[in-house]
């Protein structure tokens, strides 16, 4: 019998510890609900009373204090709005951008493209082409059925173009030769055009004199803008040469740009429709989509990259700067601004256009800041692969260069050693002084 009523009782006591249990554990609950609904008031209370005051601006305001949150400006990666230049250094840069965009516009001309392919052997460039291409398709058919071509017909006529101008139509100056006794010159400074010279596009005339004793003559050098000019020239620097190629690659039917860099040099854009992306040229070093040429190569370090063309202008240094060390100063506005000088240009250029070509040049504007973005992500991954646990461990970073850069490891080859020393642009190993800045 006392066995019999032993079960009952162990069970009622089973119930009455689940049923405590039960009860502490929502007493618990409401304790701690009550704890984190008191703490949540009591920072709303001292939020409120720690606002500032409205602002009396005929009083001095006390120094924030030390626990203060931080500005707004501490903040990355926040889109910038575009802000319209108000400063004079703003203006004046507003103002060099708008004149710059010009250049493209001009090689709009017809009669000046009708010249340009009198000059073009058009039978030597588009032979030159053709079989170029054939070999490049050949080649991907070689590694793949179906493979695609590394360029395209009309990339393969800009290449041999690229070869015909450095080698046989235009020659480099740095200091021209007596016209007497064809002996060399010395620059002696600048001197203003004269009449015809201004009439035909020179700006700014160049001064040298023969360093022969018994001549002692003076030779001028005019820097012509004029594009019709130097298809009769033939000679010149960087800015000569990159306005006149630029105009011929136009004249061949390739969508172009002209990309002013703020460290004085220029150099071309062509828009390669088989590969939906533009393609760095430049002429002077007859280099062909090696965009890390200048940072790389020369070594030198770039600011702005601005390209230019008819449909408008674009901030291009990310095709050109991989890396914060090659990466100089962004002074000549705030960001904000300069972003809004680059979509006036744009609304600039595009207000007459059609709807359907606003919109065609709106999507190859998105498709091409996607791929200066990647141009970025690349190089931090890069960057990241090429650590090695020596690398943590010191907490320093070994730089080691990738194929792409290694492609680009030549100093400048156009001008004269003494003119490449001067600018800083001779390689790796140059040091590049900013007071050192012959005009291009």
């Amino acid at each position: 019998m006392e066995h019999t009523h032993s079960a009952p009782r162990a069970h009622a006591a089973n119930i009455d510890t689940d049923r405590l249990a039960a009860e502490m554990t929502e007493q618990f609950r409401q304790v701690l609900s009550s704890k984190r609904m008191n703490e949540l008031t009591s920072r709303s209370s001292q939020s409120r009373s720690s606002s500032p005051a409205p602002r009396d601006f005929g009083t001095p305001q006390p120094p924030p204090s030390q626990s203060a949150p931080p500005t707004y400006a501490s903040l990355r990666n926040i889109p910038l709005v575009p802000e319209a230049p108000h400063d004079a250094r703003s203006l004046r840069f507003k103002n060099m951008l708008v004149s710059l965009s010009n250049m493209p516009v001009r090689w709009e001309n017809p009669g000046l493209l009708d010249e340009a392919l009198r000059v073009i052997p058009l039978e030597q460039i588009y032979g030159e082409a053709e079989e170029e291409s054939q070999i490049l398709q050949a080649e991907a058919e070689s590694m793949s059925a179906g493979k695609k071509a590394a360029w395209g017909y009309q990339d393969c006529v800009v290449r041999a173009l690229l070869r015909w101008f450095k080698r046989s139509f235009f020659s480099w100056v740095n200091n021209p030769p007596c016209s007497r006794c064809y002996s060399p010159t010395v620059a002696v400074g600048i001197t203003s055009p004269l009449p015809d010279e201004q009439a035909r596009g020179a700006n700014t005339v160049e001064a040298y004199r023969c360093s022969h004793d018994a001549c002692k003559n003076y030779e001028r050098f005019p820097r012509y803008n004029d594009a019709f000019v130097l298809l009769q020239t033939r000679k010149g620097r960087c800015g000569e040469w990159a306005n006149c190629f630029t105009m011929l690659c136009r004249a061949v039917g390739s969508r172009v740009r002209w990309v002013w860099n703020a460290e004085d040099h220029v150099w071309t854009e062509v828009y390669s429709v088989h590969r939906r992306r533009w393609v760095h040229v430049d002429v002077c070093e007859e280099a062909w989509d090696k965009p890390r040429l200048y940072t790389d190569g020369w070594g030198k370090k770039l600011s702005y990259c601005i390209a230019f063309s008819a449909d408008g202008a674009m901030d291009v240094t990310r095709r050109y700067v991989r890396d914060a060390k090659h990466a100089a100063e962004r002074n000549r506005a705030p960001e904000a601004v300069f972003l809004h000088i680059m979509d006036e240009i744009r609304a600039m250029r595009r207000s007459n256009m059609s709807k359907q070509d606003k919109f065609r040049l709106h999507g190859d504007d998105m498709r091409e800041a996607k791929e200066l973005r990647a141009n970025v992500i690349s190089s931090i991954a890069i960057a990241v692969i090429q650590l090695s646990p020596e690398d943590i461990v010191n907490a320093q970073v070994t730089r080691r260069q990738d194929s792409d850069a290694q492609k680009a490891l030549e100093g400048r080859l156009s001008g004269n050693t003494q003119w490449i020393r001067s600018r800083g642009e001779g390689g790796q190993s140059n040091q590049q002084d900013p007071r050192n800045q012959h005009p291009r």
